[in-house]
C-alpha cells in the first residue's frame, strides 16, 4: 500500500506509523545535510552541512535553525556518549573528536600505527566505553567535502577506540564502508557499504556482525540487506530493532530478521536519520539539502540503557 508518504510492504511497518500524520519540511538550505545528533538535554539536534563546513542547530521547543558551529573541520556523523558528550567525525581533521562539557574539543582518534586516518564518517558508542567509526575515503578524494590528500592508511576501514585510548581496526574487507550501529543488545553490529561510489557493481548495502565475547573484535559478516534505490548511507535502530536505513527515494525500513517492511518517501535524497524527542518518536531526517521529520509509533532504542 502506498499513501502520500508511506509505502507500506509488510504488516509489520503498518504498526509503526501513525496514519493521521505528515513528513514536515523543518528547514532547507544546506548542499548535503547529514549527521543528525538529538541532544536531548537541550531538547535540540545538530546536523551537519559538510560541503558549507559548518554544523547546524534545529531548537525543539521554537523550530529555529541556526548555526552551531563553524568552521567546524568538515563534520559529518555525530553520536552522544553517556555523559552526554557529542562525537563527531571530521573529514577535514582527519580524525574523531570530543565536545566536553566545558566546551573543549578533546581528540579520540586521528591516527593508526602513526599514519594518519583518511576521514571518519559515523560513529558509535558502546556501553562498555569503547567507541568504533567508519573510515571511508570520502573527505580526501576531493576539496568538496575535506581536503584532497592521499591516504596514508591501507585501506578504508572500520576501527574501534578501546577505554585506554588505543585505535585498532576491527573489519578491513570494505570498500567504502560508511554507517555504523549496533543491535539493542550490543551483541551485534550493523555497518553500510557504500562501495558502489568508487566501484562498478559495487557494494550498496549493509551489513552486520557479531561482536566477540571479550567485545574487541567482530566476527562472522554477512550481508543484512541490500539497498534497491541509491545506497544507503546512515540508520538507526528503534527499540524494537527495526532499522531505519536512509536510501535514494527516502527512508526504507527493515525489520531484524534483514525483510524490507516500508518506506517512507521523500523528495529528496536520503543521507541519515536520528531519532529524537522527549520520547523519541520523532524520527529525524537529512536529506540533501533539508531536514525532514515525521511522528512515529514506535520509539528510537535506548542508549547505553538510559533514556538518551
Amino acid at each position: 500500500m502506498i499513501t502520500d508518504w508511506f509505502e507500506t510492504r509488510d504488516p509489520r511497518f503498518a504498526a509503526l506509523i501513525l496514519g493521521n500524520v505528515h513528513v514536515e519540511k523543518l528547514w532547507t538550505g544546506s548542499r548535503w545535510a547529514e549527521g543528525p545528533v538529538y541532544v536531548p538535554a537541550g531538547k535540540y539536534l545538530l546536523f551537519s552541512d559538510i560541503p558549507n563546513d559548518r554544523v547546524m542547530r534545529f531548537d525543539e521547543t521554537d523550530g529555529a535553525v541556526s548555526v552551531f558551529e563553524t568552521p567546524c573541520g568538515y563534520q559529518n556523523g555525530h553520536t552522544i556518549d553517556p555523559e552526554g558528550r557529542v562525537l563527531a567525525c571530521e573529514h577535514g581533521g582527519r580524525r574523531v573528536s570530543r565536545r566536553e562539557h566545558d566546551g573543549s574539543v578533546s581528540v579520540v582518534a586521528e591516527r593508526v600505527n602513526g599514519k594518519r586516518l583518511n576521514s571518519p564518517n559515523d560513529v558509535v558508542v558502546r556501553s562498555d566505553g569503547s567507541i568504533w567509526f567508519t573510515d571511508p575515503a570520502y573527505g580526501i578524494d576531493s576539496d568538496y567535502e575535506g581536503h584532497k590528500s592521499e591516504p596514508e592508511a591501507d585501506g578504508c576501514h572500520v576501527y574501534r577506540v578501546g577505554t585506554d585510548g588505543v585505535v585498532t581496526p576491527v573489519a578491513t574487507d570494505f570498500v567504502r564502508p560508511n554507517g555504523i550501529a549496533f543491535s539493542l543488545d550490543e551483541r551485534q553490529l550493523y555497518i553500510a557499504d557504500t562501495g558502489a561510489t568508487h566501484m562498478e557493481n559495487g557494494p550498496r548495502h549493509i551489513r552486520v556482525f557479531d561482536v566477540t565475547d571479550d567485545g574487541l573484535g567482530l566476527a562472522n559478516g554477512r550481508i543484512f540487506a541490500t539497498c534497491e534505490v541509491g545506497l544507503f548511507d546512515g540508520f538507526r535502530l528503534d527499540g524494537l530493532g527495526n532499522v531505519w536505513a536512509s536510501a535514494g527515494d527516502g527512508v526504507h525500513v527493515y525489520a531484524p530478521d534483514g525483510t524490507l517492511i516500508g518506506k517512507i518517501r521523500i523528495p529528496e535524497v536520503v543521507s541519515n536519520v536520528e531519532f529524537g524527542g522527549a520520547k523519541r518518536n520523532r524520527l529525524y531526517i537529512t536529506a540533501t539539502q533539508s531536514l525532514y521529520s515525521v511522528y512515529v509509533k514506535v520509539n528510537g532504542a535506548r542508549r547505553f540503557g538510559l533514556d538518551v
